[in-house]
């Protein structure tokens, strides 16, 4: 009986053996699948980090965009706004040229004929219009020959000495629409 027992016991010893080494067994399984479930769980939650790094950074690149869109349209508007009559201005000049010529052909007329009065408020009133609407004319007469505000029509000798590469008679005045120029001047040079 007393071998009996001790069989038992050492049975008994060696389930426990085999329990407790299956445990820890288990218990190195799990730690196993924990750690492979926290390299995924890191493993995602870099990959989200790094499409949330994107996204912010495509968010900023269209914000910019947006921005840079907007500014460009509100300058192209202020543009527009600011020549956007210039065809309409720039076909009136013409007849500014003709009312010119017609004030030089009533010279000799009497100060206080009501055509050449009315002749000469019609002018005023469109040189006037002309200023608000932000037109100049360009100076000309007797100035140095600048390229970016006057066409040469022709060359010839100069009257004085202190002519020479000068404008010495306008043919068209020219000018400009908020300093730009919608007309240049049309003139004789001096050599």
């Amino acid at each position: 009986m007393a071998e009996e027992k001790v069989k038992k016991e050492v049975e008994e010893v060696n389930a426990t053996i085999e329990s407790e080494q299956d445990s820890v067994e288990d218990k190195k399984e799990e730690k196993k699948e924990d750690k492979k479930k926290k390299d995924k769980a890191e493993k995602k939650i870099d990959k989200l980090k790094s499409e949330l790094a994107d996204i912010k950074d495509k968010h900023m690149r269209l914000q910019a965009e947006f921005d840079n869109y907007r500014k460009r349209t509100l300058k192209e508007k202020m543009e527009l706004v600011k020549s956007g009559g210039e065809s309409v201005l720039t076909n009136i000049l013409p007849v500014i040229d003709d009312f010119e010529r017609a004030l030089v052909a009533f010279e000799e007329m009497e100060e206080d004929n009501p055509l050449k009065q009315g002749i000469n408020l019609i002018y005023t009133k469109f040189q006037e219009f002309l200023k608000q609407n932000g037109i100049k004319e360009i100076e000309a007469k007797e100035q140095s020959f600048d390229v970016d505000l006057h066409e040469a029509v022709t060359k010839i000798p100069a009257p004085k000495k202190e002519l020479k590469g000068k404008v010495v008679d306008v043919i068209q005045k020219g000018y400009l629409l908020n300093e730009k120029v919608i007309r240049f001047s049309k003139v004789v040079i001096g050599e």
